[in-house]
């Protein structure tokens, strides 16, 4: 149903077409959803002042109580903000949780700091287009025909080799399924576990994963984070079939999971019989030390392996891999319908002998130098700039998390837009559901992989000017 609430002024219309099923979805959650969505589109823009309780439930139908108690959650979960005689409004932005872009005319911001890419103006293109002549005239006939829908058996034979090696993955090449992307492999696995399963996800995390996840009719199910990782310990107690974990390099948080817990999930995983998604993102990307090795290598019977391309080279190849274990490959190869349809031929085996001639290796140890480099410039200057502020995480990756004071964070993405830097904040990729226990700090997310290496500078200095600007008047 959708309904119009009258806020005394001006009406208030909120979709509520999602029919109301006894045992599934009660008013309340119904009526959250909507108006989560209407902060999240815009609709309801921040200072909206919200109708009364009792107006609203009368206006919808609905009880007082469930009106009620939905405004006190969304007041707990950073939504809205109530104080008694000047009502309940709108605290939290809708449009601006998602990435800050600049404003005027262009989509195109001048400095990008936003999460998801590495600096693609160093993608080695000489030594790619080697690699494709080369794989091409090597290419037999029947490679460009649909084939194995594990993939090519040559990108597979160099994965195996490579993932081996560098993360220590233990795979054969029968166990790597071929995928575009890891977003990709994660929609698969959710057929595989069915419509109405239970995952597990770190309560802070990429939303684009959940999303997938919901869109299959999996229910993900949040689980804290601390700075030991993600909280594992009561995976026992919500009845999940499977936990989707960052445990080299958290996002956005960027601890990696520690060893107590990397041991707790794996004895869970046994017990019970669940499986772990182990997303390893960045895991070649280390800076202080040896990158930590695969989750998997632990237990390569419980841990289904995911990876890709996209932060080492480009997130355009479509390109990703799944280390599958034997119980389940059968699953993972129907849910994938029974043919390789997803990536084609040709950037297989292109990648394939990318690996293999040793440029994969190369590139990513002159990336990891580069990245190396940028993260200490920033973490100096944005110590330089402000002292206190907190940097979270281990030097690792290609991001980094700085925890702003609370009620910032708004106000450095909206300076961001105007001055045309792009940053993500830290709300958007808190779970919708998360415990209201979890800790819910101020912060942005600050790819310092994005720019090109000659823009890297002045998007720096973009961006402490914004820091400096925002938290001068606080001082």
């Amino acid at each position: 149903m959708s309904s119009w609430a009258n806020t005394g002024t001006r009406d208030l219309h909120l979709d509520l077409r999602e029919s109301i099923v006894p045992g599934t979805r009660g008013v309340r959650d119904v009526l959250l959803t909507a108006l989560r969505d209407a902060v999240r589109s815009g609709r309801l823009g921040v200072g909206t002042v919200l109708p009364p309780s009792r107006t609203l439930a009368s206006d919808l139908g609905i009880s007082r109580n469930t009106v009620a108690d939905a405004y006190a959650e969304l007041v707990a979960e950073g939504w809205l903000a109530s104080r008694q005689g000047a009502g309940t409004w709108v605290v939290n932005p809708g449009r601006p949780q998602f990435p800050a872009r600049p404003r005027g005319t262009g989509a195109t911001p001048t400095h990008n700091l936003m999460p998801g890419s590495p600096d693609v103006s160093a993608f080695p293109r000489s030594a790619w287009l080697a690699s494709a002549r080369r794989a091409l005239d090597a290419a037999p006939t029947e490679a460009l025909r649909m084939g194995d829908p594990r993939g090519r058996p040559e990108l597979r034979a160099a994965l195996a080799e490579y993932l081996s090696r560098a993360r220590g993955v233990h795979l054969s090449a029968d166990n790597v399924v071929i995928c575009a992307g890891t977003r990709h492999a994660i929609e698969l696995l959710a057929r595989v576990f069915g419509p109405s399963a239970r995952i597990a996800v770190e309560a802070y995390g990429l939303f684009l994963f959940r999303d997938c996840l919901t869109a299959a009719g999996a229910q993900t199910v949040p689980i804290g984070i601390d700075e030991m990782g993600a909280v594992v310990a009561g995976l026992d107690q919500v009845d999940v079939a499977a936990a989707l974990l960052t445990p080299a390099h958290h996002y956005p948080h960027g601890v990696p999971l520690h060893p107590s817990r990397r041991s707790a999930v794996i004895d869970w995983a046994q017990r019970t019989g669940g499986y772990v998604l182990e997303d390893d993102y960045d895991g070649e990307f280390r800076y202080d030390r040896q990158p930590v090795g695969a989750l998997q290598s632990l237990a390569p019977d419980r841990v289904l392996y995911l990876g890709s391309p996209s932060k080492s080279l480009s997130p355009v190849l479509r390109l990703g891999w799944m280390v599958v274990p034997d119980e389940l490959l059968d699953a993972v190869l129907a849910a994938a319908g029974g043919q390789q349809w997803y990536v084609d031929a040709l950037t297989q085996l292109t990648m394939a002998e990318f690996i293999r001639n040793g440029n994969y290796d190369k590139h990513i140890r002159r990336q990891r130098a580069s990245y190396q480099r940028r993260r200490a410039v920033l973490v100096e200057r944005l110590r330089q700039a402000a002292p206190a502020l907190e940097v979270s995480g281990v030097p690792a990756g290609l991001h980094l998390l700085l925890k702003l004071p609370a009620g910032t964070e708004h106000e450095v993405l909206q300076r961001a837009g105007d001055a045309g830097v792009a940053l993500e904040g830290l709300s958007r990729a808190r779970h919708p559901h998360a415990s209201p226990h979890v800790e819910r700090p101020d912060g942005i997310v600050v790819n310092f992989g994005t720019p090109a290496e000659h823009a890297f500078a002045a998007a720096v200095d973009a961006l402490v000017a914004i820091i400096r600007t925002t938290l001068e008047p606080r001082r």
